[in-house]
């Protein structure tokens, strides 16, 4: 009896034993799997930001000013890494669902045994989950957690090319391309439009939509139309010294049309170079023109006043009253060309197309067909009558001279002519005797009148 209990205690001993060994093993197996599975998610993470990266390094790359000879093995190479980024990140993707699979896997088949071995009437329902269903929430929490991280990225990448601009813009990089306003059908130029560029580096140029909505949004409108409209005025001095009447237009922000305090900033700065203001035009979308209100008409009638000139740009209709227009200073009449043969084609329209350049003439307005193309569309322009045009297919813009803004050289003041040397004498230099002295001048007896003389003779 003692030799079989004693059996039976080293039985339930070493039973014990094992369940404890085989408990601490799966605890450790869970635990690395929980390790596993956090340094698969990860990775995951990583390659996001890392494909992130690499579509903002090719977007850099496409704006980079480089040919595309040059531009090809950089393309090859962010496009490799790209595709490797991709396919590791479907490789991770595939092994978490794989984990995830046989861990859904493994719990059905411990549940199922657990319920066979010990079965239980009163105990709780089993939740079994559904490995589909586990999958699909899973890759929905990653898509989230990928955008997210996107998003976070292009705020990032946002927020860094504003400080960029606002800095360029703070140090003055501001650069002003011209493109030709030219006569029709003479093709003779008749003034420019002064079309503005941010500089940020060496290789590096901004075109307007590029840089406008940010400096808009941050409220640096009128700061960059006071040094756009310093520099026009730069040219207008330079154009004002040549012959033909040349005139620079140049546009403001739509910040700085709404608001009648930079209105009158740049009202004071146009009052200081009065004489100079002959050979500038200030363009004005239809549509900003349309809104004024009474405080910003009062400027322009100030501005008018002062010879500025002004342009209807960016027309959307013809609705136009020409007299009006003249009244409020509007001298030019900017539209574009595909409007203008829209409206030559048939569709309706307060003024017709063909006639719109005789009315404006009869008002002191001249008619600019603007956005030209092609020739064929100079052929239009001119069978409608249009006497200006601009586009790429006169001249595409470009950058002015620096001795353009360069001070003129001050007017030197007349000068006196100094006295001739009084000659020397030749015979201090080789030895010939001194020339006598010329004879002192007599002096011109004084007239007197007849009446002295006959008082002296009778005295």
């Amino acid at each position: 009896m003692p030799t079989s209990l004693g059996m039976a205690l080293g039985l339930l001993l070493a039973g014990g034993g094992w369940l404890g060994s085989a408990w601490i093993t799966q605890r450790l197996a869970l635990a690395q799997r929980e390790q596993v599975l956090a340094g698969i998610g990860e990775v995951k993470v990583r390659l996001a930001t890392n494909a992130i990266r690499l579509d903002a390094l090719a977007k850099r790359v496409e704006q980079l000013p480089m040919r595309d000879v040059d531009a090809a093995p950089a393309r090859a190479a962010i496009n490799e890494l790209t595709a490797e980024v991709g396919l590791l990140g479907d490789l991770i993707h595939q092994v978490a669902t794989t984990l995830a699979d046989h861990d859904a896997a493994l719990a059905t088949m411990q549940s199922r045994v657990a319920s066979a071995a010990e079965p239980a009437p009163m105990s709780a329902p089993l939740v079994v989950i559904d490995p589909e269903a586990a999958r699909q929430e899973r890759l929905r929490a990653l898509a989230t957690e990928r955008a997210e991280t996107a998003r976070q990225a292009r705020e990032q990448a946002e927020a860094e090319r504003a400080a960029v601009i606002s800095t360029a813009l703070s140090e003055g990089k501001v650069e002003v391309y011209l493109q030709p306003i030219v006569q029709l059908p003479q093709r003779r130029t008749r003034g420019y439009e002064a079309l503005v560029r941010l500089r940020l580096d060496e290789n590096t140029l901004l075109l307007p939509h590029e840089f406008l909505p940010v400096i808009e949004e941050r409220g640096f409108g009128p700061t960059l139309d006071a040094l756009v409209l310093t520099r026009a005025l730069a040219i207008a001095r330079h154009l004002g010294s040549k012959e033909g009447g040349l005139f620079v237009s140049c546009n403001f922000s739509t910040a700085t049309w709404g608001s009648s305090k930079a209105l009158a900033t740049l009202a004071r700065i146009l009052e200081k170079y009065r004489e100079h203001t002959g050979h500038l035009i200030v363009e004005m979308p239809q549509s900003v023109f349309r809104g004024l209100d009474p405080t910003s008409l009062g400027l322009l009638g100030a501005m008018s006043a002062n010879g500025v000139r002004f342009a209807l740009d960016q027309l959307v209709d013809l609705r136009l009253d020409p007299v009006s227009l003249f009244d409020r200073g509007i001298r030019f009449v900017k539209a574009p060309s595909a409007l203008l043969t829209a409206q030559a084609d048939g569709q309706a329209s307060d003024i017709a197309a063909g006639d719109l350049s005789t009315l404006l003439a009869r008002a002191s307005i001249v008619l600019i067909a603007d956005e030209v193309e092609n020739d064929p569309a100079v052929a239009d322009m001119i069978e409608l009558g249009v006497t200006m045009g601009q586009g790429p297919v006169f001249s595409p813009p470009r950058p002015v001279k620096p001795d353009v803004f360069a001070e003129p050289a001050p007017v030197p003041a007349p000068t006196v002519p100094a006295p001739e040397p009084a000659p020397s004498h030749a015979a201090e230099i080789i030895g010939y005797p001194v020339p006598a002295a010329p004879p002192p001048a007599q002096a011109v007896p004084e007239r007197q009148s007849f009446r002295s003389v006959l008082r002296r003779a009778t005295a």
